[in-house]
């Protein structure tokens, strides 16, 4: 087969030899009469095939628009007509995910806008934005997004995706509506109201708390009332955990409430707690909840404190323990296997308590003997006082419960791979008398959490997707595991199985990618490790799923590009239409004809 530059060049010489040869039989022809217009018309045949086989091209210069607009959901048809005003009603519109818009054309892929615009340099995006997998498909170009005025809805929220049973739990966000009068927000839980509050100019920040009652996953309703009327609603997945039961080790140099009634709330819990009480010099008692074999608690010893995970001492036990088991409490904690808290009810600090240099405790105030001081904490059910004294703050301490001016009541720091608290709050039972379990309950769980060992190293999935969405890209994280198969469950029973790929920089780490195809509940497994996801409908947070596309955009901006550089000069090259030649051929081939016949 000849290639098209052999077909140009036969074709080249095939009218290169009609013309030499009808020339040459118009010169040798006998009858001399209109010689030189038959020569004249057979170069005219001649010449219509070399035009119908190569027609002459030339190059013009013209402006063309390098700005397009391109159309996404919800986008404002204002804010178009503003927009083209300034770059030109010639501008290039095009919608891209839409089931239509007027006078525009649809793009199927972004790769596909390349092609039909290939002088594009700037792409200004209108309405929803663009999911941040598309973006790489756009490099190279500038992309400008327009971002409409706010209107009403939840522009942005936060919460922790899963929850122990019985741990206070909290979301907070951002509200905007149009009109400056109050607005209550408000959290249904269970089918019933769990927390609201208002917004008196009508936007701004809330915060809503609920414990939850229940294990299993829930899907919460957020709601936005405006004189009676809901003006938005959004859905707040959340997975409520099994408590975490804890192996509980007190020791107390004497009988107290506060450890009686510390031991029997551990106990109600179904914590395992093991009691060691001081009667006299000596003499000591224990007791055991939840625990079926009684251990030898009379004094501290490696094997002992591997039953428990953590050690809650007052200041004159720790005084009084023989420096084998001061040094095997010190080692439990460097190793991670249990923490250690002290309640100081002492003038100092003992130094048997490990990592004991970083604490202090500051002078009483003589009003604090008498009077009680308030106590704040993230996520407190209410406000609460009790008689207390102050640690001083170093930077070697994390807060834990705060008092008036932000002073320490309780912190914890960390010694190796565990952690030790020490809280000045030594009367807590109180609040168990004055009917606040609530109180009482989250006061002790802040503490505890914040000294319990974490769980035993395993692989672990983490949800990198804020807002998943059907058809959309969903990212995942599996931590301690490098490689694998990550089989993901829809709601509807269907599993499909996607290859983890090693993270580069931490060998530990894979990312996986799932697109879902409906909303629900998804279930996601790599060996042990199991992680619930929820992928929300398409019209659900939507101003904040707006927000994010609109910053990954805008991290991929390099400037803005003046409405003067909306049109740019673009060099075409074009050729001249085919059917000049053929009329130039039948001319030619005509004139012959005619002249014969005469």
């Amino acid at each position: 087969m000849f290639s098209f530059p052999d077909f140009m060049l036969y074709a080249f010489a095939l009218c290169l030899l009609l013309a030499t040869l009808l020339t040459v039989l118009a010169l040798r022809r006998p009858d001399t009469r209109r010689r030189t217009w038959r020569v004249a018309a057979g170069l005219l045949a001649a010449l219509g095939l070399g035009l119908l086989a190569f027609p002459p091209t030339g190059t013009t210069t013209t402006t063309a628009p390098t700005a397009t607009v391109l159309l996404t959901s919800s986008y404002s048809p204002d804010t178009l007509r503003a927009l083209l005003r300034q770059l030109g009603s010639a501008t290039p519109v095009r919608h891209y995910g839409l089931p239509s818009a007027p006078d525009t054309l649809a793009v199927s892929n972004l790769t596909a806008l390349r092609q039909q615009l290939p002088q594009l340099r700037t792409l200004h995006v209108l309405g929803q934005g663009l999911p941040a997998s598309d973006l790489p498909e756009l490099a190279g170009i500038q992309l400008q997004p327009h971002q409409d005025a706010p209107s009403t809805g939840f522009q942005a929220a936060n919460w922790p995706r899963q929850s122990e049973l019985g741990q206070p739990w909290a979301i907070e966000g951002r509200f905007q509506h149009h009109a400056a009068t109050p607005v209550w927000i408000c959290l249904y839980a269970a089918g019933a109201l769990r927390d609201s509050v208002q917004l008196r100019a009508g936007s701004g920040v809330f915060r809503l708390r609920f414990t939850p009652k229940a294990e299993g996953r829930a899907v919460y309703r957020l709601e936005a009332h405006h004189q009676g009327k809901r003006v938005a609603q959004e859905l707040v997945p959340l997975e409520v955990l099994p408590t975490r039961l804890l192996h509980v080790l007190i020791l107390a140099a004497a009988p107290s409430f506060e450890i009686r009634f510390l031991k029997n709330e551990l106990a109600a819990q179904h914590h395992t707690v093991a009691l060691r009480t001081g009667l006299s010099r000596g003499l000591t008692q224990t007791e055991f909840l939840n625990l079926p074999t009684p251990l030898n608690l009379s004094r501290l010893s490696p094997e002992l404190l591997s039953r428990f995970e953590v050690v809650v001492a007052d200041a004159g036990t720790l005084t009084s323990l023989s420096p084998d088991e001061a040094q095997a409490l010190n080692r439990a904690v460097q190793r991670g296997s249990c923490g250690a808290l002290l309640l100081a009810d002492a003038a100092a600090i003992p130094r048997q308590l490990p990592g004991s240099a970083a604490f202090r405790l500051l002078p009483r105030p003589a009003a604090a003997t008498t009077t009680p001081s308030p106590l704040q904490w993230p996520n407190a059910p209410r406000a609460t006082a009790t008689l207390l004294s102050f640690l001083q703050a170093t930077a070697q301490l994390r807060p834990l419960i705060t008092g008036p001016g932000q002073q320490l009541v309780a912190a914890t720091r960390r010694v190796g791979l565990g952690q030790v608290a020490v809280t000045t709050a030594t009367e807590t039972f109180p609040w168990l008398l004055q009917q606040q379990p609530a109180v009482y309950g989250a006061y002790w769980s802040q503490i505890l959490s914040a000294i319990r060992p974490a769980r035993a190293a395993g692989p672990a999935l983490r949800l990198l997707t804020p807002w998943p969405q059907p058809d959309e890209p969903v990212q995942l994280q599996a931590e301690g595991a490098s490689s694998g198969i990550l089989t993901v469950n829809a709601p509807a029973g269907t599993a499909t199985q996607v290859v983890l790929r090693q993270d580069a920089l931490v060998p530990e780490w894979a990312a996986a990618t799932y697109w879902p195809s409906v909303a629900g509940w998804h279930e996601a497994r790599l060996g042990p490790a199991r992680q619930w996801l929820y992928v929300f409908d398409s019209v659900a947070w939507r101003l904040p799923r707006q927000q994010a596309r609109y910053l990954s955009a805008g991290r991929r901006q390099t400037g803005t590009a003046p409405a003067s550089l909306a049109r740019a000069p673009v060099t075409q090259t074009t050729a001249w239409p085919r059917w000049v030649g053929f009329v130039v051929f039948l001319l030619g081939a005509g004139l012959l004809w005619l002249e014969e016949k005469l």
